[in-house]
Formats: structure tokens, sequence, C-alpha cells
């Protein structure tokens, strides 16, 4: 009985063998290839604009219309920005609600915007990542705007000295201070909270990282005072290594953070696309080469490529491989930025030859073609410009990718 069993068994595998298509990793994968787009507070600002009474119905059918454009351009991700300026497009215990949804900082909303995004694009498919700006506070220097609870203002008239300088002032604005563990705890819990009450798919921080200094004033400004009192000074570290080391203790709690919380949910930053600039010792103060050589750091990065192939200085394709080098061999994904916004306004081009690239209608398509088999996927900025026959043509060239080029 048996030897019965087995050849029948063993006849029904060879039967599904020779009548079902052999299962290629495009197959098995699905269309699981990263094609996101960043969602920006501008786009909320948009919804405010034109919404006829800022209730959930009207934002979940706002919302709706927003994925459905996603899908049509053959994106499978959305970028949501949930926290542009120490604030919340949810429902937190650390952050007032924001203005960019709200009206205005602190006042209450009917429904909580988070909760009906995530739920909106599971239903249509569509993964979803939280996006956060960590140490911008505000566009001003005006404490007065911000809501009475904002940890920023609460910091600020604080009668102990140390405490407020959790917050500092540089060109014309707010941010909070990098090198106060204080800062690092409400940043990290802030992203802990939001792992652990939505059910996203992510976690994504921008390029904004310190300000830009002159070379006049990079040793004396914003957090010098911290540095010049610390034990890194006193045992030799630059202040370039200093703040270098803050940005790498956020970055590392965060991702430690998440996956405490759910290990599936993927942690990624977007970093200026010129790695020159990111190397420079006045601005950003990043280590991007630390954390695409560990996994405790980032699961992705996302350099934003905003030039054309024939960029003055950074033309896209040279750009675009010396990122796929650097991450060679690296377990961090790599993703590229697109520049969807410049597209149609030569204006922003270099020289003549890119500003007639970017009056092209094919610019977005020749640029996602070029990255397929050097990326593991690809990031538009940003969903207002969905709307732009270049981005029309580009979502032609994404529906046709499977899956994006292994490293």
């Amino acid at each position: 009985m048996k030897k019965r069993v087995t050849s029948m068994l063993l006849a029904v595998l060879l039967l599904c063998a020779f009548c079902c298509p052999v299962r290629t990793e495009a197959a098995m994968t699905g269309n699981d290839s990263y094609k996101a787009v960043w969602f920006s507070y501008y786009d909320f600002q948009n919804y405010l604009k034109q919404a006829k009474g800022n209730n959930e119905t009207n934002f979940r059918n706002y919302f709706d219309k927003v994925l459905d454009q996603c899908l049509s351009r053959g994106l499978n991700r959305i970028i949501v920005q949930v926290r542009p300026c120490s604030d919340a497009m949810y429902q937190s215990d650390y952050f007032p609600t924001s203005a960019y949804i709200a009206g205005k900082q602190g006042a209450k909303l009917s429904y909580d915007p988070l909760s009906v995004m995530v739920a909106e694009a599971h239903k249509k498919g569509m993964k979803i990542e939280a996006w956060i700006n960590p140490y911008r506070v505000s566009f001003n220097t005006r404490y007065s705007k911000l809501a009475k609870n904002n940890p920023a203002r609460v910091w600020h008239e604080s009668s102990d000295p140390s405490v407020r300088r959790n917050v500092l002032t540089y060109g014309g604005q707010l941010y909070y201070n990098p090198s106060k563990p204080e800062v690092r705890t409400l940043i990290i819990n802030g992203v802990r909270e939001i792992v652990r009450k939505y059910d996203v798919d992510g976690i994504h921080m921008d390029d904004y990282f310190y300000p830009s200094f002159s070379p006049r004033n990079y040793k004396k400004s914003f957090d010098a005072k911290e540095y010049n009192a610390s034990v890194e000074k006193q045992q030799g570290m630059s202040i370039k290594s200093y703040r270098r080391q803050q940005v790498d203790l956020l970055v590392k709690g965060i991702k430690a953070a998440v996956k405490e919380e759910k290990p599936n949910v993927v942690f990624g930053i977007s970093p200026a696309g010129n790695i020159d600039n990111l190397n420079s010792k006045y601005s950003y103060y990043v280590n991007i080469r630390k954390w695409t050589n560990s996994t405790e750091y980032v699961d992705y990065i996302a350099p934003q490529v905003y030039w054309g192939f024939n960029h003055r200085t950074a033309p896209f394709a040279k750009v675009v491989d010396r990122w796929t080098a650097m991450v060679d061999q690296s377990k961090v994904k790599l993703y590229i930025g697109l520049p969807a916004y410049k597209v149609g306004h030569p204006s922003l081009g270099s020289n003549s030859a890119e500003r007639k690239e970017l009056k092209s209608t094919t610019i977005l398509k020749k640029m996602v073609t070029y990255v397929q088999n050097k990326a593991d996927g690809v990031i538009v900025f940003d969903y207002a410009d969905l709307k732009k026959t270049a981005a029309k043509k580009m979502g032609t060239a994404l529906k046709k990718i499977t899956v994006f080029g292994v490293k």
C-alpha cells in the first residue's frame, strides 16, 4: 500500500512540474519591488485648501484618490510625512497635532490621519512608511507659535539653562539640539510610539540633520558649547567627528527601537545625493559609509539624486554609480530618489544640456531604466508631481519592473 501511495504522489508531482510554469525569482517575489513616492506636508496643506470640511470622511476620500494616482503610476509604497516640525499627523503622547493637517498646531482633530492612511493603503495593497524630520522644530524662531505642549516650547520655558539648551536657534529656525541625550530620548520614543500604535511598514527619515555652517562659524555655533564641555573633546575628538557621533547615536537608537517593537518594520534614511557634500565638515554630519557597512543603523539608504544626466558637477549616472559601489557587498538596500519636482522647470538646470533634459517628458523613465539593474528600488519626489506627463511615462516603465537589480 505504501509503495502504491508513494507512486501516486510521485506521479502527481511530476504532472505539476510539467503543467505548471517554473517559478522564477520575479514570480516568487510578485510585484514586491520597492517603488515609492514621498507624500510631504505640502500635500497635506493642499488637502486642507481643497477640503470642504476637515473630517474623516473627506480625508479618507481624498487619500483614496492619492493612492489611486500612485497605483496608476506603477508605485506600490507611499512615504507619508507624519512629523515635519516637532508635531504629529497622528494622535501622539509626545507631540502636538500638526498645523499642516489641523490648521493650527495643537488643534484637535475628530479623526486620526495616520490611522486612516494606514488602513486605506493596506486596503489597496500598498505599503506605507511614516516619515519624520528628527531635529527641525520650526521654520521661524517664534516660540509663541508653537503649541503650549510642544516639547520644544516646554523646554524653552524651563528655569534650568541646561534644559533650555535642548532647543537651539540657528539661521532663523528652531532645532532640537543633537548633542542632548534628552532630545534623542524624545525622538526615539516618538518613533517607538508610531511603530507600536500603527501598522506602518517602515519608518523613514529625510536629509535634515545638522544645519549648514560656514567655515568661519562651524566651530563656534549651534552645539559647540556641548562639544567644548564634552569628554570627547578632551580626548582629542574633532567637532566634525563629535557631531557625527551624535547623529550615529540617534540613528542606531531609532533602529533598535523599531526592531524591538516590530522586527518586520524597516527603517531607512534618505540623505542628500552628493556623497562629497555628505563628507563635508560644515554640514549634515552623517556617516554614510558607517551606516552602509553595518546592520545596526539602517535597513536601506535612499540618496536624493536630483540631477539630470548632463548636470555640470553631479551627473545622474555618475552619482548613482558611486552609491552602487558604496553599497556593494552591503546588506543595506539602495533606493534612488528621483526628482519629479524638477521636470518641467528647466530653470533648475545647471547648464543648457540639463535644462534641455528637464523639458523632456521622458527623463524620469530614462532614470528608472538606468537604475533598474543597479539599485533595489526608487522613490519619487513628490506626490504632487505625479500628474505630469513625465511621471505617466515613468509609470509605464515602473509597471514593467517586477524586481529591481540585485547588487
